[in-house]
């Protein structure tokens, strides 16, 4: 078929790697910087470096001088003031979670918010309290200052005990905070953002749904009016709920029925504002409504003093003043500390890479570290505990029209007037109230639980590590069930890497695809050639079965063949032994005749064709008398054991290696799925080529990637092969680029599938023209080595 316009044909040279280098003009290690040179390049400084190395520390610098106020300020005015609006009812709901007074929770929304505002890099997340770290939070205070004794709802203690425990407890939990942003400030400066990547997306879910269970818990108290013993510690939140089902029968009737009422309003308005969300300007505020409802309907109707309902009690206006972290206390909280920095970093960059993506913009995650910490350690020290982005507040602040970080400014400013004004409003807010906006709240993590259907249909490994993270988390708390869930997550993955998927490739008539013959009908084996292929990186936790694979996989039991070849070679050395003494034997039968046994083999074989080679001797009497069969007489070459005038062949050995070799003459490893190669797989490659090499059977490496290459590129690391004329053989590519020159079986040549090339009109759509090889390239390494080849 002759090319069109729209066709057109690449026909390039085979290339070794010696070739590959000269042509692509390989760089060597010595062009790039060293790590002294690298070292000291960081500790140079010049006004332009340094002003670079300030707008990255500090965003603002770089974003605020060019901010756009006719484009920018009404979006962020209105998103601003509809964040505030969300932000003092959850400020006061979250802040029971940490065991605190409300009081706190509106501090908490304000000050770290005025740090992101200078140092973070996403326009549209929402700094402040969260559910999540809330009851992270409030485990560690119950554990550092516990309650005051047993009592139920604190009658027996006086003012002065209650007030020196709150002043405990926001101690604690202001150290705390501190404690938490100085361990991300120190992750992020030494660039350990990429952590997050060790979360996966399944553990993380898993992780907040069984969180939401934990605070769900921890606000039964307040929906039914009991008190509950506190437990702290694995099961704790089962001995908790054994114990409210226990205290129902005490159950405050009135607080129940303000508390239904109170769920039933928020489920009912938020499903309208999800349903009309495009049609409504602004989501309706129904959380505040409902505050100030049930506070003018609480202080009307004296529901604490006439019907027991329980209040939020006095919320003091004003700020208070900074307060030093206690550092006694850090090395009790260590391990929280990380765990809350984990964990809040990673629900951060989460929804902060969202919409950048979705707005066209980049967050830098290493800097968000640092904005996230500096938030924490600032805010400690105005008696704030850990904050994260909420997902709720992001939502709204995106949706409502927000451009910059200045709708946080805008949010901060209503938060003051509330904190310096309409504190004391609230003291009669009851908390069931507060309750229930938390566990509606909690509606978004609820419904991850759907994710255990979807993965049971496409990923049985990532349902496990769902089921295991959410029964660690539930069961063992917050700070355990991390850890356990973070270890299991791995050794699923180490498991995974360990038992990867092999299979043998096959070559598609009419195409250049090689797929996996077990799943494709027309995926049809090349005649003497197996290519055999890892699904993942060979390294030392499944190099042993990476080669039990392949034996299994290609039908070569590398055992049987070298046990034949030994016996093979030990038989022959039997023999040659057995020729030594019965050589004049038959010399003095043949000495009536006109030749001797010498004669014979060396003119009547040498006139025989080599095919016919494996011929009997035809003196039958002569050869009975020297201790010879006719079925151990036969002729060969070098490569099947051809020794002196005439070769000895072990019948039985001989085929139980051919039973087993079957016409395989070539393997192919396709690597193209290592990144890397470690000692344990480095030997075990060796291993292989030395064991079939043994057994005249070619190995040639297709596929090599990155530092799996380091066989070629640093031989003498690798240990493969330092030889000059191997490095000729040796190249990088993928399974099409092996089959071209040195495969032949029986001097056939195997006809290279990808020798030239033909695209038509789509840039995607190959298919392969065969043709043969040049007499140059089918020159190559024709013999047989034991070390790997590779070719391009």
């Amino acid at each position: 078929m002759d090319p069109d316009d729209s066709d057109y044909f690449v026909q390039r040279e085979i290339l070794d790697a010696e070739r590959l280098d000269e042509v692509a003009q390989k760089g060597t290690r010595s062009s790039k910087p060293t790590a002294a040179e690298r070292l000291k390049d960081s500790f140079r400084c010049s006004a332009s470096r340094l002003g670079l190395a300030v707008l990255a520390r500090v965003p603002v610098l770089g974003w605020l001088p060019r901010y756009a106020v006719r484009e920018n300020l009404l979006g962020d005015v209105i998103s601003g003031c509809s964040v505030a609006v969300m932000h003092l009812p959850q400020g006061l709901a979250y802040a029971s979670l940490a065991g605190l007074r409300p009081v706190f929770g509106l501090y908490t929304s304000f000050y770290p918010v005025l740090v992101y505002f200078l140092f973070g890099t996403s326009r549209h997340i929402s700094i402040g309290t969260f559910a999540v770290t809330s009851i992270m939070v409030g485990s560690v205070v119950q554990r550092l200052a516990p309650d005051a004794g047993p009592a139920a709802n604190g009658t027996n203690q006086t003012a002065g005990d209650a007030d020196a425990l709150d002043a405990d407890r926001v101690r604690v939990a202001a150290s705390f905070a501190v404690l938490t942003g100085l361990v991300q400030i120190l992750l992020g400066a030494v660039r350990f953002g990429f952590m997050v990547t060790y979360l996966s997306g399944p553990m993380i879910r898993a992780y907040t749904t069984g969180s939401a269970v934990l605070v769900c818990v921890s606000q039964l108290k307040d929906i039914f009016g009991v008190r509950p013993s506190r437990f702290t510690g694995p099961l704790s939140a089962v001995y908790t709920l054994i114990d409210i089902c226990r205290l129902l029968p005490e159950t405050n009737l009135a607080q129940l029925l303000v508390s239904a009422v109170a769920l039933v309003a928020l489920v009912v308005i938020k499903e309208i504002n999800a349903c009309y969300r495009t049609k409504l300007p602004l989501p309706v505020p129904v959380e505040l409504l409902l505050i100030i409802a049930a506070t003018l309907a609480a202080h009307f109707g004296s529901l604490n003093v006439n019907y027991g309902v329980s209040v939020v009690g006095e919320i003091p206006s004003g700020l208070r003043a900074p307060l030093a972290p206690d550092a006694t206390l850090f090395t009790q909280m260590m391990g929280d500390a990380l765990a809350v920095a984990v964990v809040s970093y990673t629900i951060t960059i989460s929804l902060a890479k969202t919409f950048a993506l979705k707005h066209s913009y980049k967050v830098d995650s290493n800097q968000e570290l640092v904005a996230l910490g500096l938030s924490n350690a600032v805010g400690g020290c105005f008696l704030c505990y850990p904050v994260t982005a909420s997902m709720s507040r992001t939502l709204v602040q995106e949706t409502t029209g927000a451009r910059t970080q200045v709708a946080g400014i805008f949010s901060s400013v209503i938060l003051l007037v509330a904190i310096l004004e309409l504190g004391p409003l609230f003291e009669n807010l009851p908390k069931a109230i507060l309750a229930a906006i938390v566990i509606v709240n909690l509606k978004g993590m609820f419904m991850q639980a759907v994710d255990v259907r979807m993965l049971w249909r496409t990923n049985k490994a990532d349902l496990l590590v769902w089921l295991v993270t959410f029964t660690s988390t539930v069961l063992l708390n917050l700070d355990l069930g991390l850890a356990v869930s973070v270890g299991f997550a791995m050794f699923t993955l180490i498991l995974r890497m360990q038992r990867p998927q092999y299979s043998i490739l096959g070559h598609v008539s009419g195409t250049d695809l090689y797929l996996d013959t077990d799943t494709y009908k027309e995926a049809k084996e090349i005649t003497g050639i197996k290519i055999f292929r890892s699904s993942t990186t060979i390294n030392y936790t499944n190099a042993e079965m990476f080669v039990d694979a392949l034996q299994d996989k290609s039908g070569i039991d590398f055992g049987k063949l070298l046990l034949a070849k030994r016996k093979q070679e030990a038989a022959l050395k039997s023999e040659q032994e057995k020729e030594k003494k019965t050589q004049k034997t038959g010399v003095e039968l043949l000495s009536s005749g006109t030749f001797t046994f010498k004669e014979f083999n060396r003119e009547e074989l040498s006139e025989r064709p080599r095919s016919q080679s494996k011929s009997h001797v035809s003196d039958r009497s002569l050869a009975e008398s020297s201790g010879f069969t006719s079925a151990t007489l036969f002729n060969a070459d070098a490569d099947t054991g051809r020794h002196g005038d005439y070769t000895i062949n072990q019948t039985s050995s001989h085929c139980d290696e051919e039973a087993v070799r079957s016409d395989t003459h070539s393997i192919v490893l396709d690597l193209s799925a290592t990144s890397f190669v470690d000692t344990v797989s480095v030997n075990t490659l060796k291993n292989i080529f030395s064991n079939l090499g043994q057994i005249q059977l070619n190995v040639y490496l297709a596929g090599c990637q990155g530092k799996s290459d380091a066989a070629r590129q640093s031989p003498g690391r690798a240990r493969f092969s330092r030889t000059r004329a191997l490095k000729r053989c040796l190249g990088l590519s993928s399974v099409l680029s092996v089959e071209p020159q040195r495969l032949t079986h029986n001097d056939k040549m195997i006809s290279p599938p990808h020798a030239s090339f033909r695209q038509r009109a789509s840039w995607s759509s190959w298919r392969l023209l065969v043709s043969s090889p040049s007499p140059s390239q089918r020159a190559g390494c024709s013999s047989r080595f034991t070390t790997p080849c590779f070719l391009f």
